[in-house]
């Protein structure tokens, strides 16, 4: 089958890592190959109709990613773990957690409490190491097929489109984050409107939170979109947002402040967004993180001298993702975060598309 296959190569991860998104795209570590499909006993085969392309996954690509979680992926491998799929005529959202029960062994101490995602042995048993899109023995979707077991694969309710559909993945990655805020406190800020955090926004309202919701938007087609699902107010920037709410002291050549948010979700996955979450957040506070911020140098103080707690959400467990699927229906909008869908000969335009770019692999 056709997929897009990621190979490491130590020159192009420094060369992609100093440059950034300056680096050729034709040097990245993928490429357009044919893939075997394997065959594995309990497994179905499952047709992908669309894959998003995740910012853990541009991370991965231009070097990004934390080197500590290297030992729980494993590669070569076929990316993709925003997966929208097909068997015998559905529609079927992919969760593409590889854990206990799918690598044949007895549940763990977290698995038997219900929570996959944080599973001990995600690089144990017969299966390499890592979830769909990060392991080598089985692909991902940015293939034209995928592997996963019956519960895996959950049916899409009907009338939702498929753009809309195949945000489950990461719409479960948010509702996980989000419920950890709960009691939901009188007033969130949203830091960082890509994908995740006009996720967070949405969910937010539609999750039925009725306090203050407040955002900041890099640009003002974001900052659109966020009042369009249901913030109250929006912010050109960090700094701006710190200076409504904080008070600031200085001395010598240094700056303090004292004051903030109640809640801060950070949604951009970046090692400056997480430094400013914990500027943002009150005496108290908490700082909910949506992304992975990576090798950062970051001021810890906040977290004995303003006693901010922090929270993160990697996965979810398996009703959390049933949960973001039953929830599709009442979230219309969604869709119109898609920048683009492209077939998978066109993955160096996809990986520089505005908005949530989308493969579909097998082009009609």
């Amino acid at each position: 089958m056709k997929a897009l296959l990621y190979t490491p190569s130590l020159p192009r991860f420094f060369g992609a890592r100093l440059l950034g998104k300056r680096f050729p795209k034709g040097l990245l570590p993928l490429r357009l190959a044919e893939v075997h499909l394997p065959e594995r006993e309990g497994f179905l085969r499952v047709r992908v109709r669309l894959s998003g392309v995740c910012g853990s996954d541009l991370a991965l690509l231009y070097g990004k990613s934390p080197p500590s979680l290297s030992p729980f992926f494993s590669f070569p491998a076929v990316l993709g773990h925003e997966i929208l799929g097909e068997v015998e005529g559905a529609l079927v959202a992919v969760n593409p957690l590889l854990a206990c029960a799918d690598r044949g062994l007895p549940p763990c101490p977290r698995c038997q409490e219900g929570e996959e995602g944080l599973c001990q042995n995600v690089a144990e048993g017969p299966l390499a190491p890592g979830m769909l899109g990060y392991n080598r023995d089985l692909p991902g979707g940015w293939g034209e097929w995928v592997l996963a077991r019956p519960e895996r694969l959950y049916p899409i309710p009907p009338g939702v489109p498929e753009e809309r559909a195949v945000f489950a993945e990461p719409l479960a990655v948010v509702l996980r984050g989000l419920k950890k805020l709960r009691p939901w406190p009188e007033e969130v800020l949203v830091l960082g409107m890509g994908t995740i955090g006009l996720l967070a926004v949405r969910l937010l309202r539609a999750l039925g939170y009725g306090g203050r919701l407040l955002a900041v938007a890099k640009y003002p087609h974001q900052a659109e979109r966020a009042k369009a699902f249901g913030a109250d107010g929006v912010y050109g920037s960090a700094k701006e947002a710190l200076w409504a709410r904080a008070r600031r002291y200085r001395y010598l050549l240094f700056e303090g402040h004292r004051g903030g948010y109640e809640a801060v979700v950070e949604a951009s996955g970046s090692g400056r967004g997480f430094r400013e979450a914990l500027a943002l957040a009150r005496e108290g506070g908490k700082v909910l993180l949506l992304g992975a911020p990576g090798l950062e140098l970051v001021d810890l103080s906040p977290f004995w001298f303003k006693e901010v707690a922090l929270w993160g959400s990697y996965t979810y467990t398996r009703e959390e993702f049933r949960e973001a699927v039953g929830l599709l229906p009442e979230l219309e909008g969604l869709e119109s975060l898609v920048g683009g869908v492209f077939p998978l000969e066109a993955w160096p335009e996809a990986l520089g598309a505005k908005g949530k770019a989308l493969f579909r692999p097998n082009v009609p």
